[in-house]
């Protein structure tokens, strides 16, 4: 099954609502509609009930609730942060533009725009949004794999403890009339049995330390979401 992109776009034009619900329906996008603020955080806030928009592009003026609020509002809530808002302006003012940017925008779409354009920018943001989603869960399936490691390296740490009573134990039953014979191949086999778990756990501390290694060449999810500003602290 093909899983449409939903993406919710806001205008006091009537005529811009219906162009670009008539080009993105075309592609195969299910478009959702709105003329007022109010409207737009209306289906954010629902979202969990109806599913969230993929994508949010919103004029910076609308009545009731501006396409700034509802920047701020999308990007302070965490359920609705990682969905890629555009803003739609007739102001060709740096400033402005800049400040967009800064406050989570994920492009600033100037009218009267080039549809090809708009819809590239469109793309580029979807992309975006399946590359973050799939770091976070990388992120997660490594986290999960580490936590293993860890857990199964004390696993192995309370085997080895065991087998090694066990060994003692025995050297104290091969002092013991016609037990010798018994207890010596019990040692051996518990011995071969501790250098397999040596071995094993070598292993997880060899891979421990490739884990650390990479944890610290890579840029994660949290280093991303930071504002750059000069420098990046990894």
């Amino acid at each position: 099954m093909i899983n449409r992109k939903k993406i919710l776009i806001a205008d006091h034009d009537a005529l811009n609502l219906d162009f670009f619900d008539l080009m993105l329906s075309k592609l195969g996008f299910i478009v959702e509609r709105a003329q007022d603020g109010h409207a737009v955080l209306a289906s954010i806030t629902n979202g969990s009930e109806h599913g969230y928009p993929d994508l949010i592009i919103i004029n910076t003026v609308l009545p009731k609730v501006s396409g700034w609020e509802i920047l701020k509002a999308a990007k302070a809530d965490p359920k609705t942060a990682v969905i890629p808002v555009l803003l739609m302006s007739e102001i060709d003012d740096v400033k402005e533009i800049v400040e967009a940017f800064e406050l989570g925008a994920d492009d600033y779409i100037l009218k009267p725009f080039n549809f090809s354009v708009v819809l590239a920018r469109i793309r580029a943001a979807l992309r975006n949004t399946v590359l973050f989603t799939q770091l976070s869960t990388r992120e997660k399936r490594l986290a999960l794999a580490e936590k293993s490691n860890v857990n199964l390296k004390h696993v192995f740490i309370n085997l080895e403890q065991s087998i090694d009573d066990l060994v003692s134990e025995l050297t104290h039953l091969r002092a013991q009339e016609g037990c010798m014979s018994i207890a010596v191949q019990l040692t051996e086999k518990a011995t071969r049995v501790r250098s397999i778990f040596s071995k094993a756990e070598k292993i997880i501390e060899h891979t421990e330390t490739e884990w650390e290694s990479l944890k610290g060449e890579e840029i994660g999810l949290t280093i991303l979401e930071k504002p750059i500003r000069g420098t990046v602290d990894c």
